[in-house]
């Protein structure tokens, strides 16, 4: 496989929610900015004192991309814009927009709109695989048609519906007495809030025990717990109940991209955070995630990275300094 297979492609397709639904109430989303702001107290991303829950501030635009396997999560800015990369897919969003991954995605992505007095928000839930499975058998049958695509994120229009449910949740941040009842009610809320939106269906065919979307997350599951290990795509394949074709046409159709590509980016993603995080030195770092070649690992580096390993090692530690 070339290596450049796993190098995301800026100059890429853009998706956008089909503007069908009134604009959300702006003073909802006036709200749900200050609760985020309140709540980010420092730059970046920050866990709260509710499970699941993240509040999400920069200050400024990112000056490069950031690398990531994102994990299922519902993600409604609240003041400014982003763009998210998988491949060579770009999925551009702001404030009239909710951003949904269905499942573990390693991708790129980019704050584009931020100032230091108006600062780029976000919120952020941690999908509950349980939860939405529930939540899938408790209302039955598809909650809307059917997509085209299997894709594993997708973009829709905000509804003052969700902004209730979000803002809820992020008030009880102020009220940890009622936080530990009420909290849980409120994030199942938004979910049911995405399941009936217009392409509810896209996260309702994850949950579902015999849909081909439970068996590519099985898949990715696998391939999270077990990166550094050589790949066999017939024993994977067993794994997920799946013949070898159709493990690989469904996993590109929910993660655009191959077992082996995907297997590429978690090692990658992983020596980046060996060599900044806990100083490895290249070869060692390489031979830690799975790879048997200084040189390809260094080849396939620069390419998703842009610069070779050692050289972004120490252009990410002298920033930190």
């Amino acid at each position: 496989m070339a290596s450049q297979d796993i190098a995301p492609t800026i100059a890429a397709q853009r998706f956008s929610a089909v503007p069908n639904l009134p604009p959300a109430d702006p003073g909802r989303v006036r709200e749900l900015a200050a609760l985020v702001a309140r709540h980010a107290s420092l730059e970046g991303t920050c866990p709260t004192a509710i499970p699941r829950l993240h509040a999400i501030k920069l200050s400024a635009p990112s000056e490069e991309l950031v690398h990531a396997l994102h994990p299922p999560a519902i993600c409604v800015i609240a003041q400014g814009a982003k763009r998210v990369m998988l491949r060579d897919e770009v999925y551009s969003y702001d404030a009239s927009r909710f951003l949904v991954f269905t499942t573990d995605l390693p991708i790129s992505a980019q704050v584009t709109h931020a100032k230091f007095n108006e600062p780029y928000l976000c919120f952020r839930l941690d999908l509950d695989p349980t939860e939405v499975s529930e939540l899938v058998l408790q209302l039955g049958a598809p909650l809307a048609r059917r997509c085209g695509t299997s894709r594993g994120l997708f973009l829709s229009d905000v509804t003052d519906g969700m902004l209730d449910a979000a803002i809820r949740l992020m008030r009880l941040l102020d009220a940890p007495e009622d936080a530990s009842t009420l909290a849980p009610l409120a994030a199942r809320e938004l979910v049911y809030r995405i399941l009936r939106s217009e392409q509810g269906e896209r996260l309702a065919q994850v949950a579902r025990a015999d849909s081909h979307g439970k068996r590519v997350m099985r898949a990715v599951s696998w391939l999270k717990s077990n990166f550094a290990e050589s790949l066999k795509i017939d024993d994977l394949a067993r794994e997920c109940c799946m013949s070898t074709s159709s493990l690989h046409h469904h996993f590109r159709a929910v993660t655009a991209m191959s077992p082996l590509q995907f297997q590429k980016q978690l090692r990658l993603q992983e020596a980046r955070r060996l060599l900044l995080s806990e100083g490895m030195e290249v070869s060692k770092a390489g031979y830690t995630v799975g790879y048997e070649s200084a040189s390809q690992f260094s080849r396939e580096y620069s390419r998703l990275f842009g610069v070779p390993p050692s050289k972004d090692a120490s252009r990410l530690r002298d920033a930190v300094v």
